[in-house]
């Protein structure tokens, strides 16, 4: 075992499962709650659902630690900034499409008011 600050197995194990596997899907969650227009708070309890399936899949998969509390808050951590990022992604779209009497998108994860 390699274990690092960030990776427990292999570095190559961390990116396809927590980045590539559970990044995609924290993103497309984040856009899901976006869409549904719910908090931020229950993204993030979403997430802690999330964060325990990756660490079954480095388990199962990759020989890893199944109730490491150390590597389950990295890999935490890592998937919520994807979650968190979809959603401001997806919410930016909204407000521009939804209020676009008052708001212009401004950049891909922001928006401004329209100036008269």
């Amino acid at each position: 075992m390699e274990n690092s600050l960030l990776w427990e197995v292999s570095i190559a194990d961390f990116i396809f499962v927590t980045m590539i596997l559970g990044g995609g899907t924290a993103w497309m969650t984040g856009r899901a709650v976006a869409q549904t227009w719910r908090t931020p708070l229950q993204l993030a309890g979403y997430m802690i659902l999330l964060s325990l399936a990756v660490r079954f899949i480095h388990f199962a998969l990759f020989h890893g630690t199944l109730l490491s509390g150390y590597y389950f808050l990295i890999d935490f951590v890592f998937i919520l900034v994807f979650a968190f990022l979809g959603m401001r992604f997806t919410r930016a779209e909204q407000i521009a499409r939804q209020y676009s009497f008052a708001f212009t998108r401004s950049g891909p994860f922001g928006w401004r008011q329209k100036s008269n």
